[in-house]
This record gives structure tokens, C-alpha cells and sequence, in this order.
């Protein structure tokens, strides 16, 4: 059996409130009496980490915010339909998915890579839920249409009036996936120094891998289609956005006679890192400190990390 430090630090880590503590405790049946000391339930509901230290719990459910997204747009292109509903419940408000439609794909091999890439997303919903328990965030309001047009028009895709569909064609659909992979890396990269607990650690990398080895597939076909200024331009824009004021963001391209750039990586080819407030500025489609929703997001993430 755990010993009880290391099973209320379990606990405490994968739950953002004193309340999701005590549900927790209560569905493993270790609220009944008898079941543990009275000093074990004391240090299950003790306060969270304090705001200037996020807890890891609040660290998984930003990313899993984040899986919904990506989630609903690869299911989507893929197979026409987003999550099931089952799999969208949970804390704070559940909100509905606006836009989105099968992707009508020429290219089999195109077909495989988006079905592989949305069954590895589902995956990363359903892992990080399991792992939260009861304090597993719903899935908040996400809009896969007017955020993509908005974000086209901000990095000078199109112009103001046009409108961008991502699932209107496979070059359309390798640009929007562009959009979130690289954002993926570098908030998870961001998120590491977050999180101590060695099984939550692992369980991020390799999340992290997997969204690494799908951002070089996404560059990679990007590149092989001749799509280098369009994705040099959503760079630019990630970049401006962020706030960071330092460049974070890479094309797929380098140099004037266009040489491939399929690793956004620093000059120690390490990937770069974002901190949660970079990433919601991207996802929000706005620079600045305090917004609390917009872009993808139209009502804001759900959980303790949701203001830029």
C-alpha cells in the first residue's frame, strides 16, 4: 500500500480546490470512517498552492483546456464530428463548438496523418481527465470559424472581409493546423518547471513528444507543398502576439533561398518555452496582460489558469 505522505500528495496535486480534494477522497471511499486518520483528511483539504505558484493541478487542466481544442479541430478534419459529450463534462461551464466539417481530403496519406493526429488528441483528453478525477475541467466554449478568419486576417493571410475556412481544403487545414502544434510544444516545454511530481513530469513529456513529432509532421507537408510564406506569416503573427517580446516562434523556412526549417529550435536546437499567459495571448488572438477570453476561447478557459 501507499504510504499516507506520498498518497495525500497524490491527492493534493491532481485536484485545484479543497472541494475536489474531498470529492476525491470521497469516490476512492476514503472519507468513510475508519478508512484513514483524521490527520490525513486535515492534509487533504489543506489550501493550494499559492496564486504566484500554480498547482499541478491547475497545470494539467490549462493543458487539458488546451487538448479540448486541438481535440475538436482534429476530430473534426478528420471524422466531421467533435467529442462525444461524455468526454466534454466536468468543472466550470461546458460550452459548445462553433464551426468546424470533415476536411474533404485528395490525398489518402493526408487522410492517415489527421485521423492519426485527432485519435492521439481524444487520447490526451481522455488521459488527462482520468488523471484529474473530479477535477477535471469541462470543455470550454471553442470556436473552430471565426477565430481562424481572425487570426488569418492578423498575420496578413488574407485580407479584412475574406474568410478562412480550415476545413475547406488540405492546404487550409495544414495552416490552421500550424496554428496550435508549435503553441503545444513550447506550452508544455513551459509547463515542466511547473510540475514535480516525477509520474506527472513523465506523463507531460511525453505529451509533449507526441505533440513535437506531430508539429515536425504538420512543418514537414507545410514545406512539401510549397506553403513556406503563408506558415512564415502565422509565425510572425504567434510571435507578435505572445508578448513575450523575445522571438519564440520559427517559419519553415530560413534564409533567402527558402532552405527548410522543419525544428522550431533555439541555436541548441532545444525547443522554446512559453509561459501559460504567452500561451492564452495566442489563443485569445490578444497581446496584453488580463484578458480573460477571446479567439478560440470566446468565454475563456476553465480552471484557476485563464487570464493573460
Amino acid at each position: 500500500m501507499f504510504k499516507k505522505s506520498l498518497l495525500v500528495d497524490m491527492i493534493n496535486r491532481s485536484s485545484e480546490t479543497p472541494a475536489d480534494r474531498r470529492n476525491f477522497l470521497r469516490g476512492m471511499g476514503l472519507l468513510s470512517a475508519g478508512a484513514v486518520g483524521a490527520g490525513l483528511v486535515g492534509a487533504a483539504t489543506a489550501a493550494p498552492a499559492s496564486a504566484a505558484t500554480p498547482s499541478e493541478g491547475s497545470v494539467l487542466n490549462f493543458a487539458l483546456n488546451l487538448e479540448y481544442l486541438e481535440a475538436e479541430f482534429y476530430c473534426h478534419a478528420a471524422y466531421g464530428h467533435g467529442l462525444a459529450e461524455a468526454m466534454a463534462t466536468g468543472t466550470g461551464t461546458q460550452g459548445g463548438v462553433t464551426g468546424g466539417h470533415r476536411v474533404p481530403f485528395k490525398s489518402k496519406a493526408m487522410r492517415y496523418y489527421a485521423e492519426e493526429i485527432a485519435n492521439d488528441e481524444i487520447a490526451h483528453v481522455k488521459f488527462l481527465r482520468s488523471a484529474l478525477g473530479s477535477a477535471a475541467v469541462s470543455r470550454p466554449a471553442i470556436d473552430l470559424q471565426d477565430s481562424f478568419t481572425a487570426a488569418a486576417v492578423a498575420a496578413g493571410v488574407i485580407e479584412k472581409g475574406q474568410r478562412f475556412d480550415p476545413f475547406a481544403s488540405e492546404a487550409f487545414f495544414l495552416l490552421g493546423a500550424f496554428l496550435f502544434e508549435d503553441v503545444g510544444v513550447t506550452a508544455y516545454k513551459g509547463a515542466a518547471p511547473l510540475i514535480s511530481t516525477p509520474a506527472y513530469l513523465e506523463a507531460a513529456a511525453g505529451i509533449l513528444a507526441v505533440e513535437a513529432y506531430h508539429s515536425g509532421i504538420v512543418r514537414t507537408l507545410l514545406y512539401e507543398n510549397g506553403l513556406s510564406a503563408p506558415t512564415n506569416l502565422i509565425s510572425d503573427a504567434r510571435d507578435a502576439l505572445d508578448g513575450s517580446g523575445a522571438d519564440k516562434d520559427q517559419g519553415i523556412t530560413v534564409g533567402s533561398g527558402g532552405r527548410a526549417n522543419l525544428v522550431a529550435a533555439d541555436e541548441n536546437a532545444i525547443a522554446y518555452s512559453r509561459s501559460p499567459q504567452e500561451v492564452l495571448n495566442i489563443v485569445y488572438l490578444t497581446p496584453g496582460s488580463g484578458v480573460t477570453k477571446g479567439g478560440f476561447y470566446p468565454a475563456g478557459l476553465n480552471g484557476e489558469i485563464a487570464t493573460s
